[in-house]
């Protein structure tokens, strides 16, 4: 039974330093949110499922691992379509056959000025039409015409 119950310490710690290896090896990626464990403990167990008041545990196991989603750093880039979500939210983006969700907000557009992925995804949220913003979940479009020019009809000065 003691082996046993060292065993379960070794397996639980080979999975945090798993899940702490993914967080260092992931730590640049954009949008990424570290994981954490979360252990339980092993409590021993007569027969009957009642267990003895001076009972010595069996080990530890693993729960869960839980990402954390906690505000990142935001960093300053040159590209003007990198977005950030600053607290809990995920951006979505069209899967094809269902939408996905991301927090990675490194996008760009595409030649019909649409608002994409790396991967040529469309990302979705609502559009603003004549200054709403509302309707159905769509396609983000932005426009890149440029905005006519007019002629400046009246000018006032005001001087102290």
């Amino acid at each position: 039974m003691g082996f046993n119950t060292a065993l379960s310490g070794i397996k639980a710690s080979a999975d945090y330093l798993s899940v702490t290896g993914n967080n260092i090896a992931n730590a640049d990626t954009t949008g990424f949110k570290k994981s954490r464990v979360e252990f339980d403990d092993l409590y021993n167990t007569s027969v009957l499922g009642a267990g003895s008041g001076n009972s010595i545990g069996s080990g530890v196991s693993v729960s869960a691992v839980s990402q954390e989603f906690s505000a990142g750093t935001l960093s300053y880039t040159d590209n003007n379509l990198d977005l950030a979500i600053d607290g809990s939210g995920f951006f979505i983006i069209d899967g094809g056959m269902s939408d996905a969700y991301t927090r990675a907000g490194n996008f760009k557009l595409d030649e019909d000025g649409f608002l994409v992925t790396n991967n040529g995804n469309n990302v979705q949220g609502f559009n603003a039409v004549d200054g709403v913003v509302g309707g159905n979940l769509d396609d983000l479009i932005i426009p890149t015409d440029r905005i006519p020019p007019e002629p400046t009809s009246e000018m006032s000065l005001h001087v102290n």
